[in-house]
């Protein structure tokens, strides 16, 4: 008889981040990043430093990866996801909790140098530039919020 697969121990994570927009007329435009590995654009996010609420690690985070000033004006949703490390015999649950954030300042060049990239994509065609499809469901959840915003003239 086969040897039976041994389960994988369980870590769980949370990390928090966000989905960063501006509006140009009826245009909206989301910021993604993407590793020097070239996997693919994502939304930025990352694990929480010790004593950080959700928030203040989105806040963090977005602000590490993209080099921009980010305020918070609403919560997007989750993202759950399960996934095996290369160099871990362990299973990792994670869950990213999004939060949709308007820019206040600062610049691309600020970013850190763990991406090779950052840059605005226009909200509908981000999805299929995205390296995971579950994001994708959090960009559609954004539109609908950001639909649901009052436009401040001349936002951009």
């Amino acid at each position: 008889m086969g040897e039976t697969r041994r389960e994988r121990p369980v870590r769980q994570a949370v990390s928090a981040g966000g989905v960063v927009y501006r509006r140009d007329g009826s245009n909206i435009e989301v910021v993604l990043v993407m590793r020097h590995e070239g996997d693919g654009w994502v939304l930025p996010k990352g694990t929480a430093e010790a004593g950080e609420t959700l928030e203040q690690t989105a806040l963090r985070e977005v602000q590490e990866e993209t080099g921009l000033e980010v305020e918070i004006v609403d919560a997007v949703g989750e993202d759950r996801y399960s996934f095996e490390p290369r160099r871990e015999r362990v299973r990792v649950n994670k869950v990213v909790h999004h939060y949709l954030m308007e820019p206040r300042g600062g610049d691309f060049g600020l970013h850190d140098h763990e991406y090779q990239a950052v840059d605005w994509f226009d909200i509908n065609e981000a999805p299929r530039l995205l390296a995971f499809g579950s994001q994708g469901l959090i960009l559609e959840q954004a539109a609908h919020l950001i639909a649901a915003r009052p436009q401040v003239g001349g936002q951009r």
